[in-house]
């Protein structure tokens, strides 16, 4: 895991630290060139990482000037058309539906982020402030990664039409009866046949935090003890863990009113059944179907302009892209 700036570093790195405050800019200047190389690896580190991101796209990262291009026909030749395939074509752009014959060109695009702070801060050794700084910056890649990856998870998921609902279940209360029906209809609309070599499975469910606390609520005429007492203890991240070899992660940004959720409306998703939030279903079990390239990693830069003003500051940019080669490994449910 990647260091973070919460707490002071060794000695060597806070020395530095106080050069990069010191009056005279020919002093300040070049610490703070050494500081940004510094903490240039943690930070990407961290950011390729990608929180809620990272645990569905698998990073790939590109040789300069390599097309970045992902063939079709090694999923499963002669099947070509069945997949539909889903990029975002460029910064802050919404993402398109993007087949090229037997392959798929994805787009890359940067994005960047800066930050800085009094020289004093960092005169005095104030890790406190410096840490929290530094931290911030790194929220926000992620937060705009996240915000890119799931955009076109749902997107992807809305265009393929298929939602799973429970019409036995009130309104708004998330059921084991739910999760057994998107199971299965994850391998029934998934293509291929019994002897398939990758047949489409749920392995990951994502439903908001008030989808995990109606599990809470289940008896003993939906499951058995152990499973209860699993429910009820459940994990340190707020996950349940899970069952029918499905895993369940609790996403905030899940439930009513809720950014996902509104984008999911906002792009033409609907309701049915009177249900009131989403689900998001994935096949995590094929790491080439959820594609992040990166092109370019983070590289984080010092600013001397900023001297004049009594100030450090840093700023930093990645280029990647997103790419889902099969629509087939998403499913929505609703509740």
């Amino acid at each position: 895991m990647a260091q973070r700036f919460t707490s002071p570093a060794d000695p060597e790195f806070t020395k530095l630290l106080v050069l990069t405050g010191d009056n005279d800019e020919r002093i300040a200047v070049p610490a703070q060139r050494q500081f940004a190389q510094a903490i240039q690896l943690p930070l990407r580190q961290g950011v390729l990482d990608g929180d809620i991101t990272g645990m569905v796209f698998n990073s790939f990262p590109m040789a300069p000037g390599a097309a970045v291009e992902f063939p079709l026909d090694l999923y499963v030749t002669g099947n070509e058309g069945d997949y539909t395939a889903y990029t975002i074509p460029n910064h802050g752009r919404i993402p398109e539906r993007m087949v090229e014959s037997d392959y798929v060109t994805v787009p890359t695009y940067e994005i960047g982020n800066s930050i800085d702070w009094l020289l004093k801060y960092a005169r005095d050794a104030r890790w406190d402030v410096v840490g929290k700084a530094m931290a911030v910056m790194e929220t926000g890649f992620i937060r705009k990664l996240n915000l890119d990856g799931w955009s076109l998870i749902i997107a992807a998921a809305v265009d393929r039409n298929v939602v799973v609902y429970d019409t036995t279940a009130v309104a708004g209360y998330f059921t084991k009866r739910l999760v057994s029906l998107m199971k299965l209809q994850m391998r029934r609309s998934g293509g291929g046949n019994t002897t398939a070599a990758n047949p489409r499975r749920l392995t990951d469910v994502f439903v908001s935090p008030e989808g995990l606390e109606d599990m809470r609520t289940w008896d003993l005429t939906q499951v058995d003890d152990m499973t209860r007492r699993e429910i009820f203890v459940g994990k340190v991240d707020g996950g349940l863990g899970g069952f029918y070899q499905v895993g369940l992660h609790e996403l905030l940004e899940l439930g009513e009113g809720q950014p996902f959720q509104t984008y999911f409306l906002r792009i033409g998703g609907t309701f049915s059944n009177g249900d009131l939030e989403l689900v998001v279903g994935l096949d995590l079990s094929n790491p080439d179907i959820f594609m992040m390239p990166i092109k370019q990693p983070v590289e984080v830069f010092e600013d001397p302009t900023l001297h004049r003003q009594r100030r450090a500051g840093y700023y930093g940019w990645g280029e990647q892209g997103f790419a889902i080669l099969d629509n087939r490994a998403i499913l929505l449910g609703t509740f």
